[in-house]
């Protein structure tokens, strides 16, 4: 390889860039607006949950448990139901996803010491929400029943009954359990992976289209040398965006980095060169900037997207899906993230991912470049 030639397709690559308007858009604006819209608005945190109720009984006991409803994070009342149908209606309209009925004889058989029902209707449209949803109202009536429980036998001068297991829960990681600080980092590969994969895809297409292609051909520019210098325009650009996207993770969305940068840094350069050697790949292999853009989308968004364990959970996928998963090293970046964001693991935990990584990277590289030779030729 000559580095002056090189140099002389990165210069070109860089001048081009920056004198296509959408191309410079697309390269630096875009990842500022995924990751700020991704950031803000997918949410895994399930509270203010609406819920109407329906108090048939308008008793002291009854309006203390819808008290302890209002009075939890977790639950919004939205307004009183005066029969069942208006209970069904806001259910089957979506503005509750809840509703509490308390019947007529609820505070009878309280204070008579028999079991008090309360029926509680969940939208289950939403069954991941619904379930969520049900433990949390599951939760608050045992622990008002237990406080319930308490202030009877403080009554009867009973000594206090403690409960045969005492459960002490420490989260780890993720103390806050924000999705935010599950969902960014995560957001982070993703956006590396699409950004890269789509610019790099239109560009040996776009010289094939614009008939530029033929006049690279007639200087003394080798097909290897070729790729090298678009890959590292374009790698200059992608570790802006990455360096962009890291800073935002720490500082707009306050996402704890408990882990190494350095580590942070060259695995997440490592994987854009990946990613940025697919879509050389992808470009090399059609001459169209539209079928270019379509697959490069097609095979960067939805696995990065779906089978990266970015949102979903690969233990949760069909046995084949996990195994198709394993393809993709969006899958592998994003443990690599999560790991030194959240829980400040290095090399010692993520040598396996960080391998596979530099093996996906050499791999694409030479298969891209074997694919530029072949059309070339």
């Amino acid at each position: 390889m000559n580095w002056r030639r090189i140099y002389a397709v990165l210069r070109k690559e860089l001048l081009h860039i920056t004198r296509d308007k959408g191309s410079l858009i697309l390269a630096l604006l875009l990842p500022f607006v995924m990751l700020l819209l991704f950031g803000y608005a997918l949410s895994l945190d399930v509270d203010h949950i609406p819920a109407i109720v329906y108090d048939h009984s308008r008793s002291a006991e009854s309006r203390d448990l819808i008290r302890e409803f209002s009075g939890s994070t977790y639950f919004d009342i939205i307004g009183y139901a005066e029969n069942d149908k208006t209970v069904d209606f806001n259910i089957d309209r979506g503005k509750a996803l809840m509703g509490i009925v308390i019947p007529e004889r609820f505070s009878q058989d309280l204070l008579s010491g028999r079991e008090a029902k309360v029926q509680l209707l969940l939208d289950g449209s939403d069954s991941n929400t619904a379930s969520i949803a049900l433990g949390y109202a599951d939760a608050l009536v045992r622990t008002y029943a237990a406080s319930l429980r308490t202030k009877a036998t403080d009554k009867m001068g009973a000594p206090q009954m403690k409960p045969p297991v005492d459960a002490r829960i420490r989260v780890m990681y993720n103390e806050d359990v924000q999705s935010k600080n599950f969902i960014v980092p995560g957001l982070i590969a993703v956006i590396i992976m699409i950004i890269s994969a789509l610019l790099t895809s239109l560009t040996i297409a776009r010289e094939w289209e614009q008939g530029t292609m033929e006049q690279l051909l007639s200087t003394p520019v080798r097909p290897l040398e070729l790729v090298f210098g678009k890959l590292a325009a374009y790698f200059i650009v992608g570790l802006f965006d990455m360096i962009a996207c890291l800073v935002i993770a720490v500082t707009v969305f306050d996402v704890p980095m408990k882990g190494s940068v350095v580590l942070l840094f060259v695995t997440s350069c490592i994987f854009l060169f990946g990613a940025l050697s697919w879509g050389i790949f992808i470009s090399a292999s059609v001459r169209n900037q539209l079928m270019a853009y379509q697959m490069g989308t097609l095979t960067s968004f939805l696995p990065a997207f779906m089978l990266s364990g970015f949102i979903y959970s690969i233990d949760n996928m069909p046995i084949v899906i996990q195994l198709l998963t394993r393809i993709f090293p969006a899958r592998y970046f994003v443990t690599i993230t999560k790991g030194i964001f959240l829980k400040g693991v290095g090399v010692q935990a993520l040598w396996v991912e960080i391998l596979l990584l530099i093996f996906y990277a050499v791999f694409i590289f030479v298969v891209a470049s074997r694919k530029m030779r072949q059309k070339v030729a």
